[in-house]
């Protein structure tokens, strides 16, 4: 982490000549600094402001009088530079008892000293002053009698001093996540701290916060086990990772529990250390659905009810006192379930108004000096959509679709909303179409360009994320809080650098890049499909050896994680394995187990011997998931995190989790003593019916072919070897071996010799003789184009009658006046996305004048062609559909409305492959190079993959690989 320096000193010299528009362009400049980070801490520059040496260590001064949370920050940085340096600093009260160097601790506020250097006129405050949460850091030099250098980290309020004294934390070494992932201090003896000119730095987004949810059985168990409940010395822990990762807000965890029920203590400790409580989306006027089950007396029913309500909600906010909160208001039905199936708007809008009498009647002002949210969530943004309306000092909470998605923004007309908006966001989920608890499945990547729509459409006053049971959505969670201290700091340019950055901070310089590839690798993989969703058949187990590739990639993933846990220093361990090591082991595991059972029961079909052995290995991977779980909860950190690998997440049938992990069932055969042959081809059938002679016909191969390598299984339905002999009728093709000896099965792979191979289209056979007397044909069609297409051109080349592209890999960018395309790096399920800035754009015409991308490609079908383009699957925030366009050459364009189907059945689909495809059909008149242009014509469309089908295109869950790209 490292602070932001202004080009332009604010010190003294500088002060007289600047004038209230001078400030202005100061505080705009400081705010552009941000976008570039340097180093603030080092162990070499003697002339900074030293924190440490071989000899001494700094001071740390805080008036006594300050906030506790002002306090509470210096006490934390005291600590923080003893863990690093081994040398603890004088926490001192007296200004009159420092020497040599200090660091200042202070908010405008309540600080003396501060006062102190304002009049004496050795500092200006005016960047911050009247700024939320907003900090200063400056250096001074002999500011008082016997002190070298003071490093004064001044904050607008007491959050921002905190912010800037933690800052200043993870600079020297400290990460937020020190104790919650058990991350190592980097230890220093020398530490400098290099300021050339004040630093300031404030939040974009006012609150920002995280809402514990979904905590059973894991995060409970693992309070219960090291708290005893849901206590205040749980939620100081949880208080101080928020403050560390600058944010400010908490929705208290609220299944089984009660935050102010529980431990009359935590609210008070909240508003201490400088916490906004709030209770979650269903949950109105600081009353949770505890307290209700707890102390409610009859219906949750506002009709039938009206007065015990009142009541209880009045005790709400009696009980919130002074505390810094914002009260969510209207009602849901009792267990975040819709009211009723007749809740009408008069009836909600009655019940925000008394709400509001009740808030007004307790605090003594009006309402409107209460921060309040209405959260548009489920059933409860359709009565907004038909026209309910809540007081404008109201801030409207947007929500996603619990996927990700978010379902509506504010239009920027109405971005001057007094309440202004905000948005509710997921990392974890119970509900249709299944839950998704156990693991960390989210892009940050993903996040970013969702929270990048709502920062641009004014929703900047509240986001919130769902994160489970906090663990182990470490990653996410740091991501999304950064992202909302300052969005203009993370272009979508710059994501790669996050990865870097986060892991240089959890581990070290050198360890950044293989630890970031790991990151940005487990997540894109686990982000295809979560893993609750997965079954034996999702990735296709015989066309474009899909299962195959999956499994394969997530294995040389883990290998080669496994390889750097291996070397690692063994501090790093326990912090490697749960932020690193187990999420990426876990994953390829899970998937092997299900593409294991998934060829197991295709095995069994065929007859194949090698079924049962699959059924072992099955069980095996099985029995490795629970031990992984095992040493998370009980090796890892000595026992630390026990339960918090509970979450079941094997064996679901339908949206709620099984109550234990249940192995999938797998299949055996009894097999005949002696031996028979069975041959499976490349996208051959699923089993061979016939048992002497058979003919199969492989796809078509052509010098261009990229997606997998041609193969022959030759199998045994068998308990006896046999013998079989292969014979190719062209030279020009080649066979791995034309002899084998088959036990279990062989597979055998086929190549051409393209150099020798005939021009044109040519047919040759593969014979396959057996010692059981069984034979097998197997034809080989070839095409080799005239190199004379390729002369002077570039592009994709069709091969067995497809082209298959990647959304990045344009031929021409086409960019204009209003709107212009970046690249989303990593987005997605294979590669990387594009998409239209700014995405506040108005609606775009679908022609060459207009921003668009144009792909090449050489096709040698001709007829009838469909394109089917991946999309992220967005929702219309704008209730309209988000439409693009695409046309071939000079054709009409086609406008589609990617959001046409907004069916349940459509959504539950989009979101379970994380993906939208959308078709359209097309006439190609000849073969030849065509150029196929794509528009977006609402800013929001993210294009993941094009492909376009003319004829040859089978069925997989990720669609064809890339085909092959010229020159």
């Amino acid at each position: 982490m490292a602070f932001i320096q202004s080009k332009q000193s604010l010190m003294p010299g500088n002060r007289k000549h600047l004038t209230c528009i001078g400030w202005i362009w100061m505080v705009l400049l400081v705010a552009i600094q941000a976008r570039a980070q340097y180093q603030l801490v080092t162990t070499r520059d003697r002339q900074a402001f030293r924190i440490a040496d071989t000899r001494s260590v700094c001071s740390i001064y805080v008036d006594t009088t300050e906030d506790f949370l002002v306090r509470k920050a210096a006490a934390w940085l005291q600590g923080d530079i003893e863990k690093v340096t081994g040398k603890k600093p004088a926490l001192i009260h007296d200004i009159r008892q420092a020497r040599g160097n200090l660091i200042l601790l202070g908010s405008l506020e309540h600080s003396a000293a501060l006062r102190l250097l304002l009049q004496r006129r050795l500092l200006n405050y005016q960047s911050i002053r009247h700024h939320w949460e907003a900090f200063q850091v400056s250096m001074l030099s002999h500011p008082f009698p016997h002190v070298e250098k003071v490093l004064v980290i001044a904050g607008s309020d007491r959050r921002g001093t905190a912010y800037g004294a933690l800052t200043l934390s993870r600079s020297i070494g400290v990460s937020p996540w020190y104790w919650w992932a058990d991350v190592p201090v980097k230890h220093h003896s020398i530490l400098y701290v290099r300021l050339q000119a004040p630093l300031v730095d404030s939040p974009r987004v006012k609150y920002r916060g995280i809402f514990l949810n979904d905590e059973a059985p894991a995060l409970s168990g693992w309070v219960h086990e090291k708290f005893g409940n849901f206590n205040h010395l749980f939620y100081e822990k949880v208080f101080e990772l928020i403050l560390r990762l600058r944010g400010n807000y908490l929705w208290p965890a609220m299944w089984a529990n009660a935050f102010n029920l529980d431990d009359t203590l935590n609210p008070v400790m909240a508003n201490q250390y400088g916490i906004v409580m709030g209770t979650s989306h269903h949950e109105p006027m600081m009353r949770s659905q505890q307290e209700w089950i707890r102390l409610g007396h009859g219906p949750w029913n506002y009709q039938t009810n009206d007065s015990v309500l009142r009541a209880f909600w009045r005790q709400g906010i009696e009980h919130m006192d002074h505390h810094e909160s914002i009260v969510t208001i209207g009602m849901r039905g009792n267990g975040d379930m819709p009211m009723s199936d007749t809740a009408n708007i008069a009836l909600l809008e009655k019940i925000v108004h008394d709400q509001r009498q009740i808030i007004a009647e307790v605090t003594g002002k009006p309402a409107s000096e209460t921060p309040q949210d209405w959260a548009l969530y489920k059933e409860v943004q359709e009565y907004y959509d038909r026209g309910m309306r809540v007081p404008d000092d109201v801030t409207l909470l947007f929500s996603d679709d619990n996927w990700g998605n978010i379902r509506r923004l504010p239009e920027l007309k109405d971005s001057n909303r007094l309440g202004g908006y905000g948005v509710y966001y997921h990392f974890d989920y119970v509900g249709d179409p299944r839950n998704y608890k156990w693991i960390n499945t989210n892009q940050i990547e993903r996040v970013w360009e969702q929270m990048h729509l709502a920062y641009a459409y004014h929703a900047r006053r509240i986001w919130i994320v769902n994160v489970g049971d906090l663990k182990p959505m470490e990653f996410p969670i740091s991501f999304f809080l950064d992202y909302a201290w300052n969005p203009e700091q993370w272009p979508a340019s710059r994501l790669p650098d996050y990865y870097r950055q986060w892991a240089a901070e959890q581990f070290n310089d050198s360890l950044s890049a293989p630890v970031a590839y790991f990151l940005a690798q487990y997540t894109k993989f686990n982000s295809r499909r979560k893993p609750e969703l997965i079954t034996p058949f999702t990735y296709s187990l015989q066309h474009y050896q899909e299962a195959d590739r999956v499994v394969r990639a997530y294995q040389q993933l883990a290998d080669s994680a496994q390889k750097v846990y291996q070397r690692l220093d063994s501090i790093y361990r326990d912090a490697y394995y749960q932020l690193v090591l187990y999420p990426v082991l876990a994953s390829a595991n899970l998937n092997a187990l299900y593409v294991t059972v998934g060829k197991n029961r295709l095995y069994a079909l065929q007859g194949r011997a090698a079924t049962n052995q699959l059924a072992d290995s099955a069980k095996a991977l099985y029995a490795r998931d629970s031990l992984l779980s095992y040493t998370y909860n009980h090796i890892m950190a000595h026992g630390k995190w026990n339960h918090m690998m509970d979450q079941s997440h094997i064996g679901y049938i339908y949206w709620q989790e099984p109550g234990r992990n249940y192995r999938p069932i797998t299949a055996t055969v009894q097999l005949p003593d002696r031996a028979k042959m069975g041959v499976d081809v490349t996208g051959g059938p699923s089993y061979d019916p016939h048992d002497q002679q058979t003919i199969f016909q492989l796809p078509t191969c052509s010098p261009f072919q990229t997606d997998t390598p041609l193969y022959i299984d030759i199998y045994n339905k068998g308990f006896q070897p046999f013998h079989v002999h292969l014979h190719a009728t062209s030279p020009w093709v080649l066979l791995s071996t034309s002899d084998a000896y088959i036990t279990d099965q062989q597979r055998i792979e086929i190549r051409v010799n393209w150099q020798q191979a005939p021009e044109g289209w040519d047919t040759s056979w593969i014979h396959i003789l057996a010692s059981t007397h069984q034979a097998a044909h197997v034809k080989i069609i070839t095409f080799k184009p005239d190199t004379t297409w390729l002369q002077h051109q570039q592009g994709f080349i069709e091969s067995n009658g497809y082209v298959s592209i990647e959304a990045p890999h344009v031929t021409r960018i086409v960019n204009d006046a209003e709107a212009h395309w970046i690249e989303i790096p990593n987005l997605g399920r294979t590669s990387s996305a594009m998409t239209i800035m700014p995405v506040t754009a108005s609606p775009i015409s679908a022609d060459e004048a207009h921003a668009h991308l144009e792909y090449n490609m050489l096709l040698f079908d001709t007829g009838k062609a469909k394109v089917t383009v991946y999309l992220s699957p967005t929702l219309p925030f704008h209730k309209k559909g988000l439409r693009y366009a695409v046309a071939f050459d000079e054709d009409t364009p086609q406008i589609v409305n990617m959001n046409a189907d907004h069916s349940d059945q459509a959504w539950a689909q989009q979101v379970s492959d994380n993906i939208n495809r959308q078709t359209t059909f097309h006439y190609i008149h000849h073969a030849g190079w065509h150029k196929l242009k794509f528009w977006v014509v609402d800013p929001g469309v993210v294009l993941q993959k094009i492909v376009v089908d003319m004829g040859g295109e089978q069925s997989s869950y990720l669609g064809p690989p890339e085909s092959y790209r010229y020159p």
